[in-house]
């Protein structure tokens, strides 16, 4: 009896386990919601590149030189025994100038990245003679540098940045180069002091007519060479000194010349003023007549008749411009029959240049007779 009743206990007790179980919510599978919001794109900052380094940074390392038996000699240049006065620093990669020696009295530092002049390189360079800073930076020039070398007989600094004509020029400067550079100022008195200089190169700069005053180079009386080409002129420059010999004048706007411009000038033998605006009306017939003449260019110009010049001439370039015909009369202005022979009448004409003109060959027969001593011609 006890065991039926176990069982019904037993029994009863697994239904009702059953039953609770039964009654237990199942979870349902949860269904798929709305996709996640997408985050807006936001872009990463771009941090720039570090700029380019800027001069001087950007130079390659100065070169060293070897040892060297001078004590004074910096270790940037090269100082060779057997030239003890002079000093070798170009093609060295030079910010700066090193401290000259004393005993220094030609001085190389073309080819380098120098920018500026200062006095202090110079302090006991007092023997100084001769410098070449050509194709340089140079933008600025102290001008105590030149108080340092008072005895500076020549100053190169052409392929620089200058802006101007340095100031301060010592009295004793015989030549001064400064081409190709950015010179479009020359100060007042810049030259005053200048009474030994034989040759001044400005060439291939920035000058303009207000820039040579009548006074400007007045002062250079012992001037023999003047470059003024490829500059923007559209004048003669005024106050040239009268002991000029070489007038260069190619590649600027010139278009006229007064008639009595060449009036005093004894020595002057070479006159360039190619590729300007000359036509005969800005020419005048006999400006070229002069005696001292002996090499006249006047090609890339606008002429249609060849000017008038003297007998002693030996160069004459008149190519490319509009000449038709060449009146052998005007250029042999005297008889040329056989009783009529003197020599030092003809011209001496011994190089011609005709070409790019007008001109229908041949000739004409009294030209010819009249260039007995012509080498050559071009046409």
């Amino acid at each position: 009896m006890k065991a039926g009743v176990g069982v019904v206990s037993s029994l009863l007790l697994f239904l009702l386990m059953g039953a609770v179980f039964a009654q237990r919510v199942r979870p349902r599978k949860p269904s798929k919601g709305p996709p996640p919001t997408k985050k807006p794109f936001v872009p990463k900052r771009v941090i720039p590149a570090e700029p380019e380094p800027q001069e001087p940074t950007d130079y390659p390392p100065p070169i060293l030189g070897p040892p060297s038996p001078y004590s004074d000699c910096p270790r940037e240049c090269l100082c060779h025994p057997s030239y003890p006065n002079s000093l070798y620093c170009e093609n060295r990669n030079l910010r700066v100038v090193p401290v000259i020696p004393f005993r220094t009295h030609y001085l190389y530092l073309q080819n380098n990245y120098i920018s500026e002049l200062t006095a202090e390189a110079f302090n006991n360079a007092t023997e100084l003679r001769w410098i070449n800073l050509a194709n340089n930076h140079i933008q600025k020039i102290d001008k105590q540098v030149f108080k340092k070398i008072p005895g500076l007989l020549y100053f190169y600094a052409q392929r620089n940045k200058l802006n101007e004509v340095p100031s301060g020029l010592p009295s004793s400067l015989e030549q001064l180069r400064l081409d190709r550079n950015r010179i479009s100022k020359i100060p007042a008195g810049a030259f005053s002091k200048l009474h030994n200089l034989t040759l001044l190169d400005l060439h291939y700069n920035q000058l303009s007519d207000s820039d040579l005053g009548k006074n400007t180079l007045k002062d250079l009386q012992s001037l023999m060479q003047l470059n003024l080409a490829h500059n923007t002129l559209r004048k003669m420059p005024a106050g040239i000194p009268h002991s000029l010999h070489q007038l260069f004048l190619d590649k600027n706007r010139i278009d006229d010349i007064p008639e009595d411009y060449f009036k005093g000038f004894t020595h002057l033998a070479f006159v360039r003023l190619n590729y300007n605006q000359l036509s005969d009306k800005g020419v005048p017939k006999a400006v070229f007549n002069m005696s001292s003449l002996l090499d006249l260019q006047l090609a890339h110009n606008q002429l249609t008749v060849v000017p008038l010049f003297n007998n002693r001439l030996e160069h004459l370039h008149l190519n490319h411009n509009s000449i038709e015909s060449i009146n052998g009369t005007e250029i042999c202005p005297f008889s040329m029959s056989a009783d009529h022979n003197d020599d030092s009448l003809v011209p001496r004409l011994r190089y011609l240049r005709l070409d790019g003109n007008h001109l229908h060959p041949p000739i004409p027969m009294d030209v010819i007779m009249c260039f007995r001593h012509l080498h050559s011609i071009v046409m």
